[in-house]
């Protein structure tokens, strides 16, 4: 039987060993090349399995893999394990959708730049994702039951929309599901659908009825304007099924349900992570108002008691992530990165900036510490010990400054992902 998600690290040691060595300053020569977000099938994602996935970030080097999955973790057990065959050290997140309504109503955009008021909030490393609390199950059923009707009833109007344009596509949700079920070998109870995993199915049952060459014409009527993708450009179709059928105003679009701020914050707590921002910057054009100073942005997360952003460099030209990272850093907030290959874009899992160009040396230093942070947290959790933050989502007070925290949480972090690699060698 394989052991759980978990059990790796609880076999490293106790929290009293790892801090003492923490505390004579020792830290591990290696600088591993870090990643704390993609997301893993049955997810949408780039990777057609967990073992593609880690062996992905095994060629490339990556000391440390981080997933931030939607809403279900029962793959997060075969991570942990092909991730400890590989040597790469792993974290697990969650990444939430919710609302805040006073930005909604005021059209502010927060880090989706459609949506005002709309937030995306990832939890890092939480420990409690396989014998959930009452709390947490009862907060993720809100979430699974009101996405799950929302594609549903989506399906619905996409299906009738091909069929008024003479395309039998024989999809609804369930058809759906095995679709996706079939792809990734996974249980049906693993999979809650998102608007990629609709678009795919209907790009494919599309092509599976109508040849290359009427394709362009066809789908111009469905859409209700001319198609530019080539007849045979999956990828390409499915975006424009999004962008003609499935937005807001659009005709097969279904309006969200969220939960709000605090529930998604109350739900990254009980799994025992620590909430996280998704920082988008210069990745919308123009900025979305919530992240347009960088400063009044953190004096807004803040407040928020929210302690840690995340970048997805691949977003940002280097001088505008070097600028936002720097002003977290310095604020005493923990920054970290990742790459989410959450489309079917090929490229690289180490993290590089917009246009393949790479990540400031200073700034992979800070995302290499925001790592460890994570790691350190994720470690004590799963020994029942006080973490970064508190099950309220203060800082942890065993420091009096955010600085010596971070720098305690590195070290200790540094020492758990070094000796995990040292077990792992053997």
């Amino acid at each position: 039987m394989r052991e759980s998600a978990v059990e790796a690290l609880l076999s490293l040691g106790k929290p009293e060993e790892m801090s003492a060595s923490a505390a004579k300053g020792w830290l591990p020569q290696s600088r591993p090349k870090v990643n704390t977000h993609i997301h893993l099938p049955p997810n949408f994602s780039a990777f057609e399995s967990v073992a593609e996935a880690v062996e992905s970030a095994s060629r490339e080097g990556l000391g440390v893999l981080g997933a931030s999955n939607y809403y279900h973790f029962g793959v997060y057990s075969d991570f942990a394990a092909r991730s400890r065959e590989r040597n790469i050290f792993p974290l697990f997140g969650l990444e939430i959708v919710c609302l805040i309504e006073e930005l909604s109503r005021r059209g502010v955009r927060v880090n989706d730049p459609g949506n005002p008021g709309k937030m995306y909030l990832c939890g890092k490393a939480i420990t409690r994702f396989e014998e959930m609390t009452g709390e947490a199950r009862d907060l993720i059923a809100i979430i699974r039951r009101e996405d799950s009707r929302r594609m549903a009833e989506m399906v619905k109007r996409l299906a009738r929309i091909f069929v008024s344009h003479g395309v039998e596509t024989c999809l609804d949700e369930d058809v759906v599901i095995d679709r996706v079920m079939r792809r990734h070998g996974c249980p049906r109870s693993w999979v809650f659908l998102q608007e990629r995993h609709v678009a795919q199915a209907f790009q494919e049952s599309f092509f599976e009825h109508v040849k290359e060459d009427e394709r362009a014409e066809r789908l111009g009527k469905i859409f209700g304007s001319a198609s530019h993708a080539a007849p045979d450009g999956a990828v390409a179709v499915q975006s424009e099924i999004r962008k003609h059928l499935m937005k807001a105003g659009k005709p097969g679009y279904v309006e969200e349900r969220f939960v709000t701020l605090e529930q998604a914050r109350r739900l990254t707590l009980a799994l025992g992570g620590i909430p996280c921002y998704p920082v988008l910057a210069d990745g919308a054009e123009p900025a979305c108002e919530y992240e347009r100073d960088v400063d009044e942005l953190i004096e807004d997360l803040k407040a928020l008691n929210v302690h840690c952003a995340e970048f997805i460099p691949v977003r940002n030209k280097p001088d505008v992530l070097a600028r936002y990272v720097t002003a977290m850093r310095k604020s005493g907030m923990v920054v970290t990165a990742g790459t989410e290959h959450n489309t079917l874009d090929a490229r690289a899992i180490e993290p590089a900036c917009a246009g393949g160009r790479p990540v400031p040396e200073e700034i992979q230093d800070i995302f290499r510490e925001g790592a460890c942070v994570l790691a350190a947290h994720q470690f004590l959790a799963v020994h029942d010990r006080p973490g970064f933050v508190d099950g309220d989502g203060n800082l942890n007070a065993a420091w009096d400054t955010r600085q010596k925290r971070i720098d305690a949480f590195r070290v200790l972090g540094a020492a758990v992902i070094h000796r995990f690699h040292e077990s792992n060698s053997r």
